[in-house]
């Protein structure tokens, strides 16, 4: 026993391998295909197995939802899963905490005060993985409450998680609703609209026509088909019997005087979609002063709000409805509590994420016994320098693991993630093979100074950088041609977990835990600690016999 009271207490160091998921398949794997020793050696050994880092799992809407850095290093320093999501996005409005909060009340004081209208765009469904439309509906009620005068809806028809062609069911919905709001003397209408798949919600940069086709219709009021009415649209389409709901052209709804939706100086736009793949590009198009993909023709100065935030790396957008969840109680606190010293270090791009996310999304070091160290990153495109501040981050670990400065740390690699979202194949090849080395010589520093190292990941990215419709394998080739194209977001994959043990203590892997995810790592380290396990984590993954 220590002076504290516990078991012997072993230093202990995290290594978090930003976007560096596990697939078996070698083409469009640049983890595959890098030259990784150090991680061969690890993968091949006992003390491996993979999580789930994606979807349900972390908290996700549903499995086919992608994990994300913020979400995975919420769950690696709470020692839980906290809800995501739809989920969360509906706590919110439960609640009510959506409608108090900053953005909402910035949002609507902005819309009114220039006597402006306020846009809702997003997918008309309740499919649950986008989008609700009962959020859109609570959403106008309380901008109606709060005194806005004029609202625009810009509804996306969906037929991909919903029937393909079951537009007319939400659609009347919908009719119903404004015709309630009409009947009170709101100034309700749907402006501009389209199917998901041709309008709008485009993702991975596969075609910004997509995002183009809705920014002219939603903010210019300009598209081929002009109707009276969303219902008048909706059969229109119909006459075509091989055009389901996700196919429909964008479309804008006119009067008189011609669209009655154009997005103006001094509007609000809330983007109503919480799933974050195909709301990016359109998020950029309205937020991104630098934007180059199409022209905009139009820029109206308009307060931009996205449900959530939908890529925690690049603060897309600025500015979002529901806030990250509240967790307390987290690892780093515990071991604050307890009296022990920590270490987080990590370059710009992910100090946030070692830091604010994996405290519970805390501002702040916990007292004086955790120390923060931020390297900043440079200004550079990242495939253009893909070993970014890996060697830096290794030096400042290794010099404090042989002051044995530390009880417990926690490092990011940010190399096969941000490196991995440029889709610049070859630079991702040498961010992956930078973090192997970094890697090797900190098992070498663990040897020497007996700290014990748990390595694994908050997603996957550089595993997974090429996607083609019709894949066509050439048995000379690794790769895959046929209508290849780059891939720049996280996947789907599960992430490595490693123990290296310089004590070389009796441990091996807890059995019938096939679905472990990230929360179950903090039980875990505090195992490789010799601490207590924490009733209110996940299940700790091993099992150690002390010598």
């Amino acid at each position: 026993m220590n002076k504290r009271g516990h078991r012997k207490n072993h230093p202990l160091l995290i290594v978090i391998m930003d976007g560096l998921g596990i697939r078996h398949e070698r083409w469009g794997n640049a983890v595959k295909m890098a030259p990784t020793p150090h991680l061969d050696f690890l993968f091949a050994q006992p003390l491996f197995r993979t999580l789930l880092a994606h979807g349900k799992a972390v908290g996700m809407p549903s499995d086919k939802d992608m994990g994300n850095s913020e979400v995975g290093h919420n769950a690696i320093g709470a020692g839980r899963i906290f809800d995501q999501g739809a989920k969360l996005v509906q706590e919110a409005m439960n609640t009510g905490q959506l409608f108090q909060g900053a953005c909402w009340l910035d949002l609507v004081s902005t819309v009114k005060n220039h006597d402006g209208c306020l846009h809702l765009i997003g997918l008309l469904s309740d499919g649950n993985v986008h989008s609700h439309q009962n959020h859109l509906y609570r959403l106008c009620d309380q901008a109606l409450l709060a005194g806005i005068s004029r609202i625009r809806i810009h509804p996306l028809l969906d037929g991909r998680d919903v029937p393909e062609k079951s537009a007319e069911q939400y659609v009347h919905r919908l009719e119903e609703y404004m015709h309630k709001a009409q009947m009170l003397g709101h100034d309700i209408a749907v402006g501009s609209g389209g199917g998901r798949m041709t309008v709008t919600m485009d993702r991975y940069e596969a075609d910004w026509q997509i995002v183009e086709r809705g920014w002219r219709a939603h903010v210019e009021g300009v598209a081929d088909h002009q109707f009276s009415s969303i219902v008048e649209a909706v059969q229109f389409f119909r006459g075509d019997e091989n055009l389901s709901d996700q196919y429909f052209p964008p479309f804008v709804i006119c009067d008189s005087t011609g669209p009655v939706g154009k997005i103006k100086d001094g509007d609000g736009v809330i983007l109503f979609n919480f799933r974050g793949d195909r709301a990016i590009q359109i998020s950029q198009a309205f937020t991104d002063p630098d934007f180059n993909k199409f022209n905009r023709r139009q820029k109206p100065r308009v307060f931009f709000a996205g449900m959530m935030e939908y890529d925690g790396d690049a603060k897309i957008p600025p500015r979002y409805l529901v806030a990250p969840p509240l967790i307390e109680h987290t690892f780093s606190e515990l071991l604050a509590d307890k009296g022990f010293k920590q270490f987080a270090c990590s370059e710009t791009q992910k100090f946030g994420h070692v830091t604010y996310f994996w405290n519970g999304n805390r501002s702040g070091a916990f007292g004086n016994l955790e120390e923060f160290l931020e390297l900043p990153s440079d200004q550079l495109e990242f495939w253009q320098k893909p070993w970014m501040k890996a060697y830096e981050i290794t030096e400042a670990t290794i010099n404090r693991m042989r002051q044995k400065s530390f009880d417990c740390a926690r490092i990011n690699y940010a190399n096969a993630d941000m490196v991995g979202h440029t889709g610049n194949f070859a630079a991702a090849v040498t961010a992956v093979a930078t973090v192997d080395l970094m890697i090797g010589r900190l098992i070498e520093t663990a040897k020497q100074t007996g700290i014990t190292l748990l390595i694994t990941a908050d997603h996957g990215n550089s595993d997974e950088m090429l996607e083609s419709l019709v894949p066509v394998k050439d048995a000379q080739s690794p790769y895959w041609h046929s209508n290849l194209k780059a891939k720049t977001s996280h996947t789907l994959n599960p992430v490595p977990l490693c123990v290296v043990d310089p004590l070389k203590r009796s441990i091996e892997w807890r059995k019938g835990m096939p679905d472990a995810n990230l929360g179950n790592i903090a039980n875990t380290a505090l195992d490789l600690m010799g601490l207590p396990h924490c009733p209110d984590y996940l299940p700790s993954l091993t099992k150690i016999k002390e010598g």
